[in-house]
């Protein structure tokens, strides 16, 4: 039967499925931050960056796809969500896209395919925008390249017990488990003020990349991902029926199939 869980229940209670073994795992120093990785399996490499307030726990649904189609899969937790700390400098997306140049270091890894989420979707155009070199390819999945791209917050039902699940994670794996209130006041100052790309800069990234979002998701404005689609060069628009920000952990099986249909599509 196949995992449906659109009012994240299921997520609240128990959180998405437990990641596989881990062929490699450990952290990367980061001038007094440590940030947490994982990778899993062989073949061509596919970088999962979480959402802002999450960690990797949450592509628990995705890992297993990926694997069988014959990818290698890497997990970074953004500095201090997570298993990864944070040193005193402010959240930016432009500090946490070095962390992932830094991994992907680690690995040994010249170059990869991103599928972001959120934050991580930012993360990864930013990475498409600056490093080109390194990026094959963004599945840029719920998320605003500037501030006006968003919809006024209206809390839900869906969104609390999102909100839940993240602070019983925090609890569990974050070297701070005490200051999730901090954390979320920083990660939100964050998102208010960042990123700030404008039609000129989308209009340089030459990698490819595919826009997705949710058919009802409630942090981004539609109109907002038809406009980056436009301004990216050659980007796919794709819109998820019937999920919202939450696809990934709402309907896994359509979540992955949108993705591997888009990394099948890039040139090796």
């Amino acid at each position: 039967m196949e995992q449906q869980d659109d009012e994240l229940i299921r997520f609240e209670a128990h959180g998405a499925e437990p990641l596989p073994p881990a062929s490699i795992e450990g952290h990367v120093g980061r001038a007094g931050a440590r940030i947490w990785y994982a990778s899993y399996g062989a073949g061509p490499a596919v970088i999962l960056l979480h959402g802002g307030l999450g960690h990797s726990g949450n592509w628990g649904y995705q890992v297993p796809a990926l694997l069988q189609s014959g990818r290698r899969v890497v997990l970074i937790d953004s500095r201090g969500h997570g298993r990864s700390t944070r040193d005193a400098r402010p959240y930016s997306y432009e500090l946490m896209a070095s962390d992932v140049l830094a991994v992907m270091d680690e690995l040994s890894l010249d170059k990869a395919a991103f599928v972001g989420w959120s934050d991580g979707a930012c993360i990864a155009l930013i990475l498409a925008a600056t490093a080109p070199s390194r990026v094959a390819g963004v599945f840029f999945f719920a998320c605003n390249m500037d501030p006006s791209g968003t919809l006024e917050f209206v809390a839900t039902p869906v969104i609390d017990r999102c909100f839940s699940r993240h602070a019983k994670d925090y609890a569990a794996l974050s070297a701070t488990p005490d200051d999730f209130n901090g954390f979320v006041e920083a990660v939100s100052l964050m998102m208010r003020t960042e990123p700030n790309y404008r039609a000129e800069d989308l209009s340089r990234i030459g990698v490819p990349v595919a826009v997705v979002l949710g058919e009802h998701d409630e942090f981004i404005k539609p109109e907002h991902a038809e406009y980056l689609a436009r301004s990216i060069p050659d980007a796919q628009m794709i819109t998820l029926k019937g999920v919202s920000h939450f696809a990934p952990l709402q309907r896994p099986a359509e979540f992955n199939a949108a993705v591997l249909s888009f990394l099948d599509g890039l040139s090796s």
